[in-house]
Formats: structure tokens, C-alpha cells, sequence
């Protein structure tokens, strides 16, 4: 039997990119030559919590359509790319019956999902070296360790320590490095899939959607500049952000950062590069302030780890509810009390898309109003939003059920909130006709 070529791997999970990849730009700088990979699961497009699939068309769309357009970015660097239907223990099983894998790189998950995956694959690679990277966060975890010993429950209180003496990390640049190792003699050929193969029927886009964009880094390279310095909207972010319907009124980052198609650090970068240019102000400093949130979610879940889906919280606070199936389906359906709550639901279930302001109000009546288990509509949104991202999603979901990071416990008032951000009912007419 022929000796196997001795190979690294870069795994490709919420990374989904060649901009600032510390994954990609290390193995880079091995001698080894590599295979880069990304498994469409099998077993998580068929799993289900609450009766609600772990991802839905809308997601599914977006995340292929980002990874053919990672597989196009990669083919112009000469590396190869493995990409794969299927159980992804099985594949992994079939990479190691050809090559000997010395080392896998790879971004640095910690919710349980992702470790169990992780946990699936180490029995096939028992001697190989992990080299994980948190490249899905803006700051790095040793600033955030010199700046607190533990993460506040506060996010004001992590903003106020983390702003003073605010350092953020160059990008990682692979642009310039050419991938000359040896040809890999594959002998495992990439699948064609489809959205077909993924479980889902295609579809288009519905018209009156306020994310009309397609997956993919070139996409999301493309919105930043658009955003930014085509349009300069991002001087108006702060007084446009709680806008609810069209592409412009926020940056629409989110889909491409929560797959890692965008970098937080890039995005990070273009601001201080547009603020150079343009000139700073509230708006510029508002767009940085929502990365931080998103990053303290993301340290938050770090710090409480599985906590985040209990359906105590991280406040181990009690959450009393009713079990009411009718009530649930009311709100899924756009048929509850609340016309704006309506409006939102609607908008969700029919382009997989909601507003920031949406979202609040929406997941604040099926706490506070409804009184459901906050975990089924936290599940929902998983199913349906095409930005979802774990530590957001449940973050927000936890902070607004009463058992996350606002101990105040507040509830929206969806008709006030109507009147303040849809007085001429332009969004609830869109919807509700």
C-alpha cells in the first residue's frame, strides 16, 4: 500500500472567507501542503428542537451560495477544496483513509453543538494538532482578560472598560501569499449541491424583502463599500438604524458576519478608514458600538457557556410561562393582537428577515405578553433568520425573556413603539395588505 501524503486541513465552519483569515494565513505559512475543506452536514440540516428545523431555506440559500463563492475565491489561489454532503464524521473518516493529517486548522467554537462535532472527529485524528483561531471576534481574548477579570453582566459596564486605551488587531493578510505547495492527488471529488440537496425546494426572493443580497464574501465586500463610501449612509447609521423597511436605513452586515464572510476586524478597519476620509461622529462611533455588542454576547457565552439555552438564563432566575400551542402559532402567523407585532412576524416568515427594532418588540411580547417559553421563539428564529448567530441570537432572546443580561426585566409597549417608528403605518401596510 502506498505511503499517504502527509497533509494539514483547514476546516471551514462561521469563517467563510479569505479576508483576514488567521486560519487560512496560518496554514499558509506551513511546509505541508493542504486541503481546505467545508461539510454541508447532514445531520444538522435534518435535526429539529421545538418542531423548528436548526436552519431553514432562507439561511440555507445564503450559507451555499457563500460557500461557492468561498470555493471560487479559493480556486484563484490554487488551493484545494473539498466540499461535502454529508455526516461529517464519515468524511473525515475518508480524508484519513488517504492522507496522514498532521495538523487541522480551524475557527474556535465553544457552544455545544459545535464541540460535539468537534468531539466526533478527534477519535479519527488522534495524534493531530489543533490550531484553533477566535477570528470571529472583534477583540482579542487577552485585551478583554487585562481589561476584567470576569465579563459584566452589564454591557455598559464592559463597553466603559473596554473603550479606554481600545485596541484592535491588524487584519491577517493572505491576499499576497501564493499557495505553491505539492498537488495534492485528491482522490476524493467535491459534491455538486444544491439547495435541492440541502432539503429545500428553490425559491425567489420575495419583492418587498429589506435584504435582497446574496451570500458570499464578494457580496459582503460589495455591501461594506456600498454602505460606506458609495453612499456614505454610515454618517447617518445612528439616526436611520431603528428604520424598518428598504436596504438603507442599517448596515446589513450581520448575514455575512454571523458565517464569517465578513470579519468584524475588517469591517472595523473600513470604518476607521472611512472616518479618516469622511470624518468621524456619533454614527461612525454607533457602528462600532453595535460590533462591541455583538462581541460581549459572544463573551458572555464564553463566560456561561450552555447556560445561554437553559431556560433559567444565565440569571438562574426562575421563568414562569404558559404552554400554549395556539398562542405560539398566533404569533408565527402574524395573528396576534398587535398589528406591528403582526407586521414583523410577517415579514420574518415570508423573506427570513426582521429589523433590530422588530426583533425587540416581537421577542418582548412572546415573553412578557404571551407568556411562551422564551427557548421556542429563540428556536424560531434560528430556523428562519438569515443572520442568525448563536451567541446573538440567545443573548438577545435571554436579555428580553427577563433571565439574561437586563436584570430591570423591561417590556416593550408594541403599540407606543408602533406609533414612534410606523406613525404613517407604511411597514404595517406593506405587510398587512
Amino acid at each position: 500500500m502506498p505511503e499517504k501524503q502527509k497533509i494539514n486541513i483547514l476546516w471551514f465552519g462561521n469563517d467563510l472567507r479569505i479576508r483576514d483569515n488567521e486560519s487560512l494565513f496560518k496554514v499558509m505559512q506551513e511546509d505541508l501542503p493542504f486541503l481546505a475543506v467545508y461539510i454541508f452536514d447532514e445531520s444538522f440540516l435534518s435535526s429539529t428542537q421545538f418542531g423548528f428545523s436548526k436552519i431553514g431555506k432562507f439561511r440555507a440559500k445564503f450559507l451555499l451560495k457563500t460557500v461557492l463563492d468561498l470555493e471560487n475565491n479559493l480556486k484563484h489561489k490554487n488551493i484545494p477544496f473539498l466540499k461535502k454532503f454529508g455526516q461529517t464524521q464519515d468524511i473525515f473518516k475518508q480524508i484519513s483513509e488517504h492522507f496522514e493529517v498532521e495538523k487541522i486548522f480551524c475557527q474556535r467554537e465553544w457552544t455545544k453543538e459545535e464541540i460535539e462535532l468537534e468531539n466526533q472527529i478527534k477519535p479519527i485524528f488522534p495524534d493531530v494538532k489543533w490550531v484553533k483561531s477566535y477570528s470571529q471576534l472583534l477583540l482579542e481574548t487577552h485585551f478583554v482578560k487585562e481589561k476584567l477579570d470576569k465579563i459584566p453582566l452589564l454591557f455598559k459596564t464592559f463597553r466603559q472598560k473596554i473603550e479606554k486605551d481600545f485596541k484592535i488587531r491588524n487584519e491577517f493578510d493572505s491576499e499576497h501569499l501564493v499557495y505553491d505547495k505539492s498537488i495534492l492527488d485528491l482522490r476524493i471529488n467535491s459534491d455538486e449541491i444544491t439547495l435541492q440537496t440541502l432539503g429545500f425546494d428553490e425559491f425567489e426572493m420575495h419583492q418587498s424583502t429589506a435584504f435582497p443580497y446574496s451570500g458570499g464574501e464578494k457580496n459582503g465586500l460589495q455591501r461594506m463599500n456600498h454602505y460606506f463610501f458609495k453612499t456614505k449612509n454610515l454618517s447617518r447609521y445612528k439616526e436611520t438604524r431603528n428604520g424598518l423597511i428598504d436596504e438603507d436605513y442599517s448596515s446589513k452586515f450581520s448575514a455575512w458576519l454571523a458565517n464569517g464572510s465578513l470579519s468584524a476586524v475588517s469591517i472595523f478597519h473600513e470604518i476607521k478608514k472611512y472616518e479618516a476620509e469622511f470624518g468621524g461622529n456619533e454614527s461612525t462611533y454607533w457602528l462600532v458600538f453595535e460590533l462591541l455588542w455583538r462581541d460581549f454576547f459572544k463573551y458572555i457565552s464564553m463566560q456561561y457557556r450552555n447556560k445561554i439555552f437553559y431556560q433559567n438564563g444565565i440569571l438562574d432566575r426562575d421563568y414562569e410561562f404558559k404552554s400554549d400551542e395556539n398562542l405560539v402559532n398566533q404569533w408565527i402567523n402574524g395573528e396576534t393582537e398587535s398589528d406591528f407585532i403582526n407586521a414583523n412576524m410577517l415579514e420574518i416568515k415570508n423573506t427570513g428577515w426582521m429589523s433590530n427594532r422588530g426583533r425587540q418588540n416581537v421577542a418582548s411580547y412572546f415573553c412578557k405578553i404571551l407568556r411562551q417559553d422564551w427557548r421556542i421563539g429563540a428556536a424560531y428564529f434560528e430556523e428562519l433568520l438569515i443572520d442568525y448567530d448563536v451567541h446573538s441570537n440567545y443573548g438577545n432572546w435571554m436579555y428580553l425573556a427577563g433571565v439574561g443580561n437586563d436584570p430591570r426585566s423591561r417590556t416593550f409597549n408594541a403599540e407606543k413603539q408602533a406609533e414612534q417608528y410606523d406613525s404613517d403605518y407604511k411597514f404595517r401596510n406593506l405587510w398587512l395588505k
